[in-house]
């Protein structure tokens, strides 16, 4: 395996860090932290050239937040955005490249020109492609996967694609700035591809598991034998123990036909795909509260689904190839 060198000087490079303020800003201008870095960017971003370049950077203390997401309240670890933010984009912008090369063609998150509905194009295909390939399913996933994942599981990965020390140096102080991968860190994504990437390759190169398909922690073997699926469920759990993880206890294995797959959003059967109840649920309250532009963002997930039911009811119509919801108030 290729293992890459000779990256810092790239890293550090003014251009880079200009780079990595463009996109670290994005949806944040109204953060006191950007303007003052607008207000003199050369000054600023040099500050932090010089300061990866002198290796006296050091992770600030995260602010620890909760946000509630559905049922669920999630725990947000939140760095300052500068510089720790803008260093973050600084060293993934050369290395998620490279950590890419690495990953299997069917893992979703945080991969550019990939995403939930690349992931939702590839299931629907092997569902419609081969029927009884596909007639069972596997679904699992990790328990607490990024809190879990230890510092130096995380420098293990790291190592297996760059050699070059000094980008090394600055990986390992993002790798010991917290317990685990904390959930808002812009690398966290990646980082989390990068440890599960053996995994993976294992399961598709060693266990010839056809139809795989991974999104973060959340993982789906299709296939024609119910028995070889639940094998493949021990085989895994034994694998993430090496990297000292734990499968998540409600691991299933069932019938496409009789259940249905719930995945990436939506669920699938082999006739048709449905969108996830509680994103119908969600949208049905905002089109009653007449909030037409939350009603809008629905349109990306609604057409990549059989949604004639939801059309009839609540009327929208396409105008010049764009779904357009009718008002809620003209439906009445």
């Amino acid at each position: 395996m290729r293992r890459y060198g000779n990256l810092w000087e790239q890293v550090c490079s003014l251009e880079n860090i200009e780079l990595a303020h463009r996109k670290a800003r994005l949806g944040k201008s109204h953060y006191n932290e950007v303007r003052m870095v607008e207000e003199d960017p050369l000054k600023h971003l040099g500050d932090i050239s010089s300061m990866l370049e002198e290796k006296t950077y050091s992770v600030a203390p995260y602010k620890v937040m909760w946000r509630r997401e559905g049922k669920k309240i999630r725990e947000i670890w939140k760095l300052p955005y500068y510089p720790d933010r803008i260093i973050h984009h600084s060293v993934m912008n050369v290395v998620e490249p490279i950590w890419k090369k690495e990953l299997i063609r069917d893992t979703y998150a945080a991969i550019k020109g990939r995403g939930i509905h690349d992931g939702v194009r590839r299931v629907r295909k092997a569902l419609d492609e081969d029927p009884e390939g596909t007639g069972y399913c596997l679904k699992m996933d990790v328990r607490k996967f990024y809190q879990s994942i230890k510092p130096h599981i995380q420098k293990e990965a790291f190592r297996r694609k760059i050699k070059d020390v000094s980008v090394l140096w600055l990986l390992d102080l993002i790798a010991d700035s917290a317990p685990g991968v904390p959930i808002g860190n812009y690398p966290s994504q990646p980082i989390g591809n990068l440890v599960l990437s053996p995994l993976d390759h294992w399961l598709k190169e060693v266990m010839k598991a056809k139809y795989y398909f991974r999104y973060c922690d959340d993982m789906v073997i299709l296939g024609s034998d119910k028995e070889w699926l639940h094998f493949l469920r021990g085989m895994v759990e034994l694998q993430l123990k090496e990297i000292e993880l734990d499968l998540k206890k409600n691991w299933q294995v069932f019938p496409i036909e009789s259940r249905g797959l719930d995945f990436l959003g939506y669920r699938f059967w082999h006739t048709h795909t449905l969108v996830r109840k509680s994103i119908v649920r969600n949208f049905k309250k905002k089109y009653r509260a007449h909030k037409a532009s939350s009603i809008a963002a629905y349109n990306g997930w609604f057409c990549w689904a059989d949604t004639g039911n939801l059309r009839n009811k609540y009327k929208w119509r396409n105008k010049n190839g764009r779904i357009q919801f009718i008002s809620p108030r003209a439906v009445g």
